[in-house]
């Protein structure tokens, strides 16, 4: 059991709202001069916030899936990069409901002394989730050798879980610590945006691996997973972030900056009704968003519940993706609405508005947004249920 204070799920609401604007303040900045946010990440774990989903018979808050989403929209909405870098040991988190007791009492413990967990999974290049890396026995443990790609949060991480597959194919996950000889993590994630999110190299050079490291965290036979649909919920929680960040964006500068055109009618900016149009659109837009994405996590809950079943959890995949679809179509469309309410200057390189469209669309690019909602006609129209990929 952790030697940490016990938390409740509000004293994890009082210090999300206290610690959320601070981390706010510099985010522009530190995206702009591609300032690593060691210290704030660290913060946001050694306030308890990333134990909102240990239960509370393991000494957490017991919080439910909504709250955490909740979060994630709330984090988004003041720094787009440490929302996605923390999804990681969210989805850690969320995993270890699949897990044995044993396992579940080490590693709830281990988030509840405010460790954090990353991931490396993906390797570029690699069609169709193929696995490159290897993982293969020698003696009493296994040795691996690969290159990971797309490892959001190693940098910042305690421990890393990564996959790897032996000679007949079969994935392995392990998760270990982040510092073991034989783990090299390399800050080279050079995308349009999310560009503090350490989604770069994780080199695997005859890492040895114990075999107690290894952790099955997959469903029962036959059954499918929550965690997938919670990890595509916190992408969609993100896109509702960076909705509701731009719309703070537009309306300070309207209200602080901006001045009415040439041939406009109002006095002031704020009175402009295109504008007013304009600002009213992105509200809107961030409103269906978030509204979207926290009913999705509803459902994922319900999935959960005792006497749950099949159905439930399709549900849970089907919904999960109607809110990714709503949710990137509005970040891409309230980012772009931003340049409406303040002519040239909103393009000035110093108020960085751009980060917002940026940030967006690069998170839309995990998972092809037509794919959603191609999938949900399909269930519609023909009952089909989605795939039983990491991707619903």
């Amino acid at each position: 059991m952790s030697g940490q204070e016990r938390l409740s799920l509000a004293d994890l609401q009082a210090r999300a709202a206290e610690l959320l604007p601070k981390i706010g303040e510099e985010a522009s900045q530190r995206e702009a001069e591609r300032i690593m946010p060691y210290e704030e990440i660290r913060e946001l774990a050694d306030a308890g916030l990333l134990t909102w989903r240990v239960p509370s018979e393991f000494g957490g808050p017991g919080g439910r899936v909504p709250d955490v989403i909740q979060f994630v929209i709330d984090l988004a909405a003041v720094d787009a990069n440490i929302a996605q870098a923390i999804r990681p040991a969210l989805g850690f988190v969320e995993g270890l409901i699949n897990a044995d007791p044993e396992h579940q009492k080490l590693w709830y413990g281990r988030v509840l002394d405010r460790d954090i967990v990353g991931g490396a999974f993906g390797e570029i290049g690699a069609a169709n989730g193929v696995i490159r890396a290897r993982i293969l026995p020698d003696g009493d443990h296994y040795v691996a050798n690969g290159h990971k790609f797309y490892s959001t949060g190693s940098l910042y991480a305690d421990w890393i879980t990564i996959t790897a597959a032996d000679e007949d194919e079969k994935p392995y996950s392990f998760t270990l610590p982040a510092d073991r000889e034989g783990i090299r993590r390399v800050d080279d994630w050079d995308a349009i945006g999310q560009r503090l999110t350490a989604s770069g190299s994780t080199y695997l050079e005859d890492l040895v691996v114990y075999p107690d490291e290894i952790l099955d965290r997959k469903p029962k036979d036959g059954e499918r997973s929550l965690v997938t649909p919670f990890q595509q919920l916190v992408l969609a929680a993100v896109e509702a972030g960076i909705a509701k960040n731009a719309l703070a964006d537009a309306t300070a500068y309207a209200k602080e900056k901006a001045r009415p055109i040439k041939h406009s009618y109002a006095r002031t900016t704020v009175e402009d009704p295109y504008v007013q149009h304009a600002v009213g659109e992105m509200a809107a837009r961030a409103f269906v968003a978030e509204a979207g994405v926290l009913r999705a996590a509803e459902v994922i809950q319900q999935a959960q519940a005792e006497g749950a079943g099949h159905q439930e959890r399709v549900l849970a995949a089907v919904e999960v993706a109607k809110a990714q679809f709503i949710a990137v179509e509005s970040a891409l469309k309230a980012s772009e609405l931003l340049f409406d309410v303040g002519g040239g200057s909103t393009a000035l390189r110093r108020y960085n508005f751009d980060r917002h469209w940026r940030n967006a669309r690069t998170v839309a690019n995990h998972n092809p947004r037509y794919y959603k909602a191609g999938i949900v006609g399909a269930h519609v129209l023909t009952g089909e249920e989605p795939p039983t990929t990491g991707l619903f």
